[in-house]
């Protein structure tokens, strides 16, 4: 819970199940389309790593290398996870250490945060789980770019993007 209330001079009750049932999302999104992906799964281990370079791979088969930013998180940067990377034609790009506010998908996270998660009791955990999927996933691509602050002119690689993917 992010906020509660209750009358001056007495303790808040927030009540919770007891249980620290988790869910986690790995997430991308296309900083040219804003396509996203998103997978759910129970640890954020090297084998769920591995999970999501997989299906980030099926969702662009036949695109060539796939550059992805990223944090440095253990299981990113596992000698498996690179070799499996590499395998997939997919090559990490190290965000800076404490810097997800250069992440555009951390943007996303957050808001999605604040949105679905924050001050919320769910039926359970894997029903929260999959709202969070599919409304990072129904975004509009104009509402992926602005939640995700692709549209800011501060937005660190807006410059990258306009040169580096020219009309042809």
């Amino acid at each position: 819970m992010r906020a509660t209330w209750a009358l001056k001079g007495t303790q808040a009750l927030v009540p919770i199940t007891g249980r620290n049932a988790k869910r986690v999302l790995f997430g991308a999104i296309d900083l040219q389309s804003a396509r996203r992906v998103v997978l759910i799964r129970t640890r954020a281990g090297q084998a769920d790593a591995q999970a999501f370079l997989r299906a980030l791979r099926r969702r662009y088969r036949k695109a060539g290398w796939l550059w992805l930013l990223t944090d440095r998180a253990s299981a990113h940067t596992a000698p498996q996870t690179q070799a499996l990377a590499d395998r997939l034609r997919i090559r990490f790009v190290w965000l800076p250490r404490q810097a997800p506010e250069l992440s555009p998908m951390d943007q996303l996270w957050r808001e999605l945060k604040r949105l679905i998660a924050a001050n919320r009791q769910a039926a359970s955990i894997d029903a929260l789980a999959a709202e969070a999927a599919a409304w990072v996933l129904t975004l509009t691509p104009q509402q992926a770019f602005r939640k995700a602050g692709m549209l800011s002119k501060r937005f660190w690689l807006r410059k990258l993007l306009q040169n580096f993917w020219r009309p042809t």
